[in-house]
């Protein structure tokens, strides 16, 4: 359905933009099915994807029907109940994708039935969501581990060189994940070996509008000349990763992409508190190297980490896997 594809997008489209508020996206659809308005969350303070659709469709409103990847709130805060504004413009039919579990905005279905308006709930994993509905649950960002790896399960040969496991495909696609995250992480053994930019870069080397905040975490100084050090706008550093943690989410981030390396991985691994993992694998084979997890997580095979896979992206010759932890 078109309508809902159109949601999705503009949910997607905001996504990195909105926290601590959820990337949400709706759209508008004329009695003839036609779209008319598509909107997605607002910065903080700003409007909702529901208001932004409804704008867009210039007040032909009445009996449309709005469709919205998550359920409508039913409170004020900066903004007036989305609920009570789609009421008022007349909308008949109401199509959400994700129940709404915050206690402080829910209602919005139980509104709008009340008030005459036919609501339909698909119940649909919405994976732009899936961060934000994560950290209501933990009280924490959500955590998503990333790697790139070869099929035998090194993330560098035995030389230490790494630079490229996966091909530009999938080099392009993490730039663009990136550009829809509130923070990436990374460890100081691996600022040290790559010095990266961790910024958000397109193929023409232009930087997306929104980038993320870089994050390094350890106790080893970096060069002066690093590019982490160098451009410090938008750079934090912890000497501890809890600490990290506990700032990110006092800075209103919901949403953490831990890019490693190696022992920051595994540490955060055997803690058990990530939620997600995006495992990139391409078709190279090493025999030996550098693994990215360097310590047993497991002792048999009852006791393995059981992860559900969310969603799988074909990459040009590669592969990226998003998995979901399973005690979520």
């Amino acid at each position: 359905m078109q309508g809902i594809a159109c949601a999705l997008a503009a949910g997607e489209s905001v996504k990195g933009t909105t926290s601590p508020n959820p990337p949400v996206g709706a759209a508008i659809l004329s009695q003839e099915g036609a779209i008319i308005g598509c909107g997605g969350t607002s910065p903080v303070g700003g409007a909702h994807a529901e208001i932004n659709a409804l704008t867009h469709a210039q007040g032909a409103t009445h009996n449309a029907t709005a469709i919205v990847t998550l359920e409508p709130c039913n409170h004020t805060g900066k903004t007036p109940p989305c609920s009570h504004t789609l009421v008022a413009a007349g909308i008949k039919r109401v199509i959400y994708l994700s129940a709404d579990p915050n206690p402080v905005a829910q209602g919005g279905a139980e509104y709008l039935r009340n008030h005459g308006v036919e609501v339909i709930f698909l119940d649909v994993d919405v994976v732009t969501l899936l961060p934000w509905l994560c950290s209501l649950k933990t009280g924490r960002a959500s955590i998503t581990l990333k790697w790139a790896r070869t099929l035998d399960g090194f993330l560098a040969a035995v030389d230490g060189t790494s630079k490229w496991i996966t091909g530009a495909v999938a080099r392009e696609y993490v730039h663009e994940d990136r550009s829809h995250r509130d923070a990436i992480v990374i460890g100081t053994g691996t600022a040290l070996v790559d010095n990266p930019r961790l910024t958000a870069r397109r193929k023409n080397g232009s930087e997306y509008a929104h980038q993320p905040m870089r994050v390094v975490v350890g106790r080893r100084a970096l060069p002066a000349h690093y590019h982490l050090v160098r451009d410090s706008d938008r750079v934090l550093f912890f000497d501890e990763y809890a600490t990290a943690l506990e700032s990110l989410w006092e800075l209103g981030m919901r949403d953490i992409l831990v890019e490693g390396g190696a022992q920051l991985i595994s540490s955060v691994l055997s803690t058990g508190e990530y939620d997600f993992i995006q495992d990139y694998s391409a078709p190279i084979l090493l025999g030996a190297g550098k693994s990215f997890i360097n310590q047993p997580l497991a002792q048999t095979m009852a006791d393995c980490i059981r992860l559900e896979k969310l969603q799988t992206v074909l990459l040009g010759q590669d592969v990226m896997s998003l998995l979901r932890h399973e005690r979520l």
